[in-house]
């Protein structure tokens, strides 16, 4: 970065001691360059499964009456849109438990700025729904699905229901949406045997498969010798599916690099998050189910603006001014790979997918 970006005049300074003026331009910009503009927001903590590397088993879910409104997180969104942010990806726990969420994509998709709205599921209630979701303006949808088996399924989620995602997943193609994305967790001794069926069975669909390495965010205790690493993963789709290609239009921006099968069979994304961090490249913030913002899925820090929200008249500048320092305080990484990582005490799903 040049000396004489305006970001490195300010570079020392702590981002308690800047006030709202001082920020050089009206976009999210930490002091590493980054600018942010994808937004993740996750509309509840409940959820229809218990994905052992996402949550416990026995868990205690917030009052509804903490998690914002609907309007509450349009509101938010209003601000963020003022601030550079285009995109927007709903999550949860698992977003489809929240009673009439097409109401949600509806809001967001009449905001001025919004250009992307999308979905993460885990595709349980999707059949139902896929319709409504579609007919209120989504477009963009990822369901996770980590193996096409019903022993295994039940291994990892703790609850059946494969056939119900499955029936899901044929629900978004007659209801119209295309570039469906199908998310698998890939752990060694676990699923790893699941990578050839899924990629053959998205293949078959006209879905596009990622790959997520395993990360230390659940309520186990992480075993990094259990991360299935992003190469063999590549290795294997290569020897038992057919050989693959990096994209030519990778979005260097995105978690999620992508590759394409040289017969011409569709697309392979793979997140890389512990052998090949993008933490440098990253342009993402979060907003919890309860109104706080995290500028890390393993920041340690949260800024609250819930009160903000909820006042007679909605505090912009106050909302404004916290994703602003919030997002000035990001560090530069999650160093999930140096003795200096701590594990956040939010497991995945509390804090959005």
């Amino acid at each position: 970065m040049s000396a004489k970006h305006p970001l490195k005049l300010l570079g020392d300074v702590a981002s308690s001691d800047i006030p709202h003026s001082a920020f050089p331009i009206p976009h999210l910009v930490d002091t590493f360059g980054r600018v942010h503009n994808n937004l993740r927001i996750s509309v509840t903590d409940r959820c229809n499964l218990r994905c052992t590397y996402c949550m416990p088993e026995d868990v205690v879910f917030r009052d509804r009456s903490e998690l914002l409104t609907f309007e509450e997180m349009a509101h938010f969104v209003r601000v963020a849109a003022g601030l550079g942010v285009d995109k927007v990806r709903l999550t949860g726990g698992e977003p489809l438990v929240r009673k009439d969420l097409h109401k949600l994509v509806r809001m967001l998709v009449g905001i001025p700025g919004i250009k992307d709205i999308g979905l993460t599921t885990n595709g349980v209630l999707l059949a139902d729904q896929a319709g409504d979701l579609f007919a209120a303006g989504l477009r963009r949808l990822n369901v996770s699905l980590d193996t096409l088996d019903p022993g295994r399924f039940r291994e990892l989620t703790r609850r059946d229901g494969l056939d119900r995602v499955l029936d899901g997943l044929a629900a978004v193609k007659r209801a119209g949406f295309d570039r469906v994305k199908v998310n698998a967790v890939a752990i060694r001794g676990v699923n790893d045997q699941d990578a050839a069926p899924l990629a053959r069975y998205c293949r078959d669909h006209g879905f596009e498969l990622r790959f997520i390495e395993y990360m230390p965010i659940g309520a186990d205790a992480w075993e990094r010798e259990k991360v299935f690493f992003a190469h063999e993963i590549l290795e294997l789709l290569g020897r038992e599916v057919a050989p693959l290609a990096p994209a030519p239009d990778n979005d260097p921006r995105a978690p999620a690099t992508d590759f394409l099968y040289a017969d011409g069979g569709g697309r392979v994304g793979i997140i890389a998050s512990v052998s090949r961090p993008f933490c440098r490249s990253c342009n993402r913030l979060r907003l919890t189910a309860e109104g706080k913002v995290r500028n890390c899925l393993f920041a340690l820090d949260e800024t609250d603006v819930k009160d903000f929200l909820r006042r007679p008249t909605p505090d912009d500048a106050a909302i404004a001014d916290a994703l602003r320092r919030s997002v000035w305080a990001k560090w530069e990484g999650h160093e999930i790979n140096s003795a200096r990582f701590v594990k956040p005490d939010r497991t995945m799903h509390a804090i959005g997918g």
